[in-house]
């Protein structure tokens, strides 16, 4: 169900999902990987193809099935957008278990099964920002991750949660490549964990997840950057101290560990005023990024005092 975490977006703004199957495709190679974004910043004339256009939050609409499920970034599988729907079929996501540890009153290994039967699953229609300048809005289906911490009791000296993808070379060929050190790990301030704008996602537009999406279960943080929702995740830990997290190690001058949609903090190599929807086709306006993705409202004060440029 829709409820007021939506940030406005609600059932009624959905397409009926036979409508969208038939409407388009995403044409493959259009999205900017992140060493192609280099010239984000040039913005074309007033109605002109790619000019900037307001986003109006009322009138915006969940992309396509079809569009959120072949246009992704999950390096596990590939580096190409395509990559993770042509190679995710591989990764086994049954049975599935998290493990949760460190700071926490029962730690133990989680049947995903016996976390769902303990979950209220709602539906949350988000809009999605990638850090390379693109964005999707996304009707996940999911419960809050402040609820799962409860069910293994944080304890109070506990300030930041971590996060692991799982790793299964046999099954994950994109990790037979560098790119990043495997694992993916990611990781949250604990007040940013239990934020109600938070998920667990266990499915997209009321069907299970595929596996290019994340499957079985990932998180989802609709005020950051995408690489923040990290993947079909395996271990959670409660930790006092702020963890590592895969980009950031990567290259700590690009990506920092709190990664929030900032309009104002370009990207070293790229502009983050605007950005490109995904679903407008080869000459789709651009339209400016709002702060915070749109949900400032609900989570600025979770930076009251923070410098953002320091703290990007």
């Amino acid at each position: 169900m829709a409820n007021r975490w939506t940030n406005k977006l609600t059932r009624a703004d959905v397409t009926p999902e036979n409508v969208f199957l038939n409407r388009r495709k995403v044409l493959a190679g259009l999205g900017l990987g992140a060493g192609a974004a280099a010239g984000l910043g040039g913005l074309a004339l007033s109605g002109m193809p790619g000019a900037v256009q307001a986003q109006d939050a009322d009138a915006l609409e969940p992309n396509a099935w079809e569009e959120i499920t072949s246009y992704c970034n999950y390096y596990e599988f590939g580096t190409n957008k395509d990559d993770p729907a042509r190679n995710a079929h591989l990764l086994t996501t049954a049975p599935w278990s998290i493990t949760i540890d460190g700071l926490v009153e029962k730690p133990g290994d989680y049947a995903l099964d016996d976390i769902l039967g303990q979950m209220t699953i709602e539906e949350r229609i988000y809009r999605f920002r990638c850090v390379e300048a693109w964005s999707m809005v996304v009707p996940w289906n999911g419960f809050e991750l402040a609820d799962l911490l409860a069910l293994a009791g944080v304890k109070p000296e506990a300030r930041y949660v971590a996060f692991e993808t799982v790793y299964r070379p046999e099954e994950m060929p994109g990790t037979r490549y560098p790119v990043l050190d495997w694992p993916y790990v990611e990781g949250l301030r604990l007040d940013e964990a239990q934020h109600p704008l938070t998920i667990m996602a266990t499915g997209i537009y009321g069907k299970t997840i595929p596996n290019q999406n994340g499957a079985p279960i990932r998180l989802v943080v609709p005020w950051k950057y995408g690489f923040k929702s990290i993947k079909s995740i395996v271990r959670i830990t409660l930790t006092d101290s702020q963890p590592p997290t895969s980009w950031n190690v990567a290259g700590p001058r690009e990506y920092g560990f709190y990664s929030n949609v900032n309009p104002n903090v370009d990207h070293p190599r790229w502009s983050q005023a605007t950005e490109r929807r995904i679903g407008g086709g080869l000459f789709a306006r651009r339209v400016p990024t709002l702060m915070f993705n749109g949900y400032e409202d609900e989570v600025a004060a979770l930076y009251d005092g923070m410098d953002l440029r320091q703290n990007f």
